[in-house]
């Protein structure tokens, strides 16, 4: 049994295909390398440098590596581009997503996991206490999150048309580093954020500190991308047995909420900067909290979280120190 991981040079990506393989499981990556990073997977990993979207690429693939299950992590995933560019994020996240199904259906892949996210629920009208379930309904607020949602409705329904076993996992914040060389590349989350502004001698920024929180501030659920990886070889193994049918949604968080002044303040203990955080305005369409309770994942797959927050920025900030040694301050 091989899968083929799309996506697997990227941040999550690589983290995935190093958890499956060091598993025993056999892998291969597609991955176009725009963001990928190929230096980020072991020699031993096969890597195949096109499109998801190629579909006589993919059929060559399966093909060539006996493919029999897909991890599906190719995506753009920006929301502010999303909203910018919503044609780019349809045709790629879905249509895209859509031409890939077709392919490996007809190459006879039966088992299916697809890279959802937390961004399908928008802003759930649910007490601010609560915990989002999988039985929230799903309101995303925008394009980046109407194309997770949208995916997940064309995954099960080719699941249920081929015969295929397939499970979405809906992220929540992902965050931190097996180790540095792997760390992510992009300061589009608030850790990253975060360190930019203090490499370049400025204070953290809070978007509100007026919300119905205990602090003010945003709460939000961070899962540590290792502890993401470990769920996607869970999902894998549970597919792979040989009674596995039908379809899983499952929430992939640590039901836990950290706020962002406690998240700013971790990170002033691990990097050493203790400079006043700027409360700015609010953003439009931030939620007061975020956290969703992966006690179904724990159910179906047998897997929950168990890092920190504290060890997630610790292992962000040595991989953004590997890349900007200047941000170091002893």
């Amino acid at each position: 049994m091989t899968w083929l991981i799309t996506g697997g040079a990227g941040y999550i990506g690589a983290h995935v295909a190093r958890a499956m393989a060091a598993a025993g499981e056999r892998v291969v990556v597609l991955d176009n390398v725009t963001s990928g990073v190929p230096d980020r997977l072991p020699q031993e990993i096969p890597l195949v440098r096109g499109s998801a979207t190629d579909a006589e690429l993919v059929a060559r693939v399966c093909a060539e590596h006996e493919v029999t299950g897909v991890v599906h992590l190719a995506a753009h995933k920006q929301v502010g581009e999303s909203v910018e560019r919503p044609e780019l994020y349809y045709r790629e996240n879905v249509g895209g997503l859509a031409t890939l199904l077709e392919a490996v259906a007809a190459a006879g892949v039966r088992r299916f996991v697809f890279s959802s996210s937390a961004a399908v629920y928008g802003n759930p009208d649910i007490p601010v206490s609560d915990l989002i379930t999988e039985a929230t309904p799903c309101a995303p607020v925008n394009p980046y999150g109407e194309t997770k949602l949208a995916g997940e409705w064309l995954v099960r329904a080719a699941g249920h048309a081929h015969g295929m076993a397939t499970a979405c996992l809906r992220y929540f914040n992902v965050a931190g580093a097996a180790e540095p060389a792997l760390a992510d590349v992009g300061v589009f989350n608030v850790i990253p954020m975060v360190f930019d502004r203090l490499t370049r001698g400025e204070a953290p920024r809070i978007f509100g500190d007026d919300y119905p929180t205990a602090d003010g501030t945003c709460v939000r659920d961070y899962i540590h991308v290792a502890d993401l990886a470990e769920a996607h070889l869970s999902a894998v193994r549970r597919l792979s047995r040989a009674d596995a049918s039908g379809d899983l949604t499952l929430n992939i968080g640590t039901g836990q909420g950290v706020s962002v002044r406690e998240l700013v303040d971790v990170i002033a203990e691990v990097t050493g900067d203790h400079r006043p955080a700027l409360v700015e305005p609010r953003r439009p369409g931030d939620a007061p909290r975020a956290v969703g309770s992966s006690a179904l994942a724990e159910k179906e797959l047998g897997w929950s979280a168990s890092h920190s927050v504290r060890e997630m920025v610790e292992s962000a900030w040595a991989g953004w120190c590997l890349r900007h040694p200047e941000a170091r301050t002893d």
